[in-house]
Order: C-alpha cells, then structure tokens, then sequence
C-alpha cells in the first residue's frame, strides 16, 4: 500500500503541476496517455511512471516543455462490460481530438484496441504498452503492422512479454524438487491473451517443470480449483494469473483481492505475473517489471519527438523482468531463500 500511495502522489504531482511554465516564445509538446484501468492500478500505474521518467532522461518534461493530459478509462474493475468499454474509448477519443496531441501513449490492451486503433493511419504518432494479445491477432482485426521489425504505419510500441521460461527456473532454484505448478488464468480477453503468450513462450524453451494451465470462469470457480490445487501433493507452485473474476452476482474482483484471498487460503508458493503482487503476499520470483516496460515505452515516444518516424521503429518485447522475494511469505512456508538469490534480488519484502 506505501509503495502505491507513493507512486499516487507522484502521479498527482505530474498532473498537477502547472503546465504553462515554458521558455518564452516556445510552444509545448503535447502528450496524451490513455489507462485502460484505474489510474492506481497496479499495472498501469507503475508503466505511467516508467513513461514519465523517460520522457524526463530525454528533456521531455511537464511543467517545462510538455502539456501533459491522462485519461483513465477505468475498464478493470468499473467500466467492464463491452459496452461500457466502448463508451469509454469514445469518450477518450472526444478529449484525444480536442486535446490534438502531438504523440498518444496507451497502456494495457482495453486502451490500444478502442482507442490507438481508431487513429491508424492518422497524422498523430502512437505508442502503446503493455500489449498482452498478441500482435498479429490484432493485425487481423486492423491491418496497423507490416511487420514488428518494422511496423510501416503510425503505431509501434512494447509488447508485454511474461518471461515465463524464466520465471519457472527461478522458481525451482527457489524451491528444490519442484516438479509441477500450476498457473490459473481467467476467461476474459486478457486472460485468454495471457494462455497464448504462455503457450508462444514455452515453445521458446524447456524450464525442467510441468506448467499445468487451469482456467476459471468465475470467482466461485477461481476458489473452487485453488482449493483443489492447494490439496493436490504433487503441486508445488502456483501461478495465479487472474486479473479479473465476476461472481454470480455480478460482482469484479481484481487483482488485489484475488491475490489476497489466495494467500490467505493456500499454503503453496505463489510466482507473481506482476512483480508487484509479491507485495501482496506472493512469495516471489521472477515477475514483468512494468516501470521498466514504461520506460521502453518512454524512450520510443521520445525518439518520436525528436523526429523519428514510428513506423521504422520496432515493436520491443519488454527486456526486463524483477526478481522479488516475499520473506514473510516464504516464512510461513517454511522455505528458506538461498543468499545468492537474495543478493541478485531487486526487491525483498520482509
């Protein structure tokens, strides 16, 4: 919570800083940023942040030289439904068109199908971030993508690469005699993005543990097969990946509450998707660092300003991911966390 209210109050400074300070006779870049969820969501709050510092390394700062205008469409736990989504991305497009940016940045899927495809081909640069479904698929619905080494049109940006290969290794150098986890994911349309990424990635290489992939339909289904999960002797791990469930009343539960509910009622280690999620007990390992997939994010829309063309810039897979480890957590299993990978740590959550 610290470490989102913190992030919070940066963002609030960003937004709130004045924006007409600028040297005389110059005229601002304008930037455009579109969350496809809240604006303190876990995901796409830190990915903002990454956005922002780069733009700031590369002398593109608000308050000086960029007039700087976000947009929440808050499609997570709020704005759910297709068509409320849709009444979101046109109400975004209505402030994109009278805001006339000089560059839009989206983040998370919701944002880049509503909203970044409705202005292909335009005169108006975009990057996203945070790409779950697979590029090509949305090439299908919308020709933007000649190809990711060179996208040949107005769009390019970061897709969200899951480092599951890698995640999975950690994991059993974390957890000796690992043999099976367990990844649950959820029906939604980032949900089912994330089952073909794990697919495309474990064709990339053998991580020497079973990955076995269970879906959940709804929260009462989601608890159902974690309490099994957690009862089966041959699962060492889990992977919860669920990032948005609805009960038969129609209640959404995102990724907070999913997370904490699992902890609290499995006692198996947890690999966190989002290395956040460790914050909120997962044990740890190797989950997407989203500050640094911001930052790759900032750095296209930077070299965009200065007078590159994004159609010759490629599509990046996110480079990075961070190793966590919650010791508390691992407390509570009993695991003991080798030092090595406690030093080669980013983060460790007592």
């Amino acid at each position: 919570m610290k470490f989102l209210l913190c992030l919070s109050g940066l963002l609030i400074f960003f937004i709130m800083f004045p924006s007409r300070i600028y040297a005389a006779g110059k005229s601002p870049y304008k930037v455009f940023i579109v969350h496809s969820y809240s604006l303190e969501n876990i995901c796409g709050l830190p990915q903002q942040l990454g956005v922002l510092e780069s733009l700031k390394k590369n002398n593109f700062i608000p308050g000086k030289n960029i007039n700087l205008s976000i947009l929440a469409m808050d499609t997570k736990l709020k704005n759910n439904t297709p068509e409320l989504i849709e009444e979101q991305a046109r109400l975004a497009i209505s402030k994109i068109d009278k805001f006339s940016p000089d560059i839009l940045i989206v983040l998370d899927d919701n944002a880049f199908r509503t909203v970044a495809l409705h202005y292909l081909d335009s005169d108006m640069p975009v990057v996203f971030s945070g790409m779950n479904v697979q590029p090509e698929n949305y090439n299908k619905i919308k020709p933007w993508m000649d190809s990711r080494i060179r996208p040949g049109h107005n769009i390019t940006g970061v897709y969200e690469k899951l480092h599951i290969v890698d995640a999975l290794v950690v994991e059993k150098r974390l957890i000796p005699g690992l043999q099976k986890v367990v990844m649950v994911y959820e029906t939604s349309p980032t949900g089912l993005a994330v089952f073909e990424q794990v697919k495309a990635e474990l064709a990339e290489g053998d991580p020497g543990v079973e990955l076995e992939l269970k879906v959940a339909g709804s929260w009462e289904q989601y608890k159902e097969i974690i309490k099994s999960i957690c009862n089966d002797p041959a699962v060492g791990g889990i992977y919860p990946v669920a990032a948005l469930l609805k009960d038969s009343k129609g209640n959404s539960y995102g990724s907070e509450k999913i997370i904490h509910w699992t902890v609290k009622n499995c006692m198996k280690p947890g690999i966190p998707l989002n290395y956040s999620w460790a914050r909120l007990g997962l044990m740890g390992g190797c989950g997407v660092d989203f500050i640094s997939m911001g930052r790759q994010a900032g750095d296209i829309a930077a070299r965009i300003l200065k007078g590159a063309s994004p159609k010759d810039i490629p599509i990046e897979d996110a480079r990075r991911y961070a190793l966590v480890i919650n010791l508390k957590r691992a407390r509570e299993l009993g695991i003991v966390i080798p030092d090595d990978i406690l030093m080669a740590a980013d983060e460790v959550y007592e």
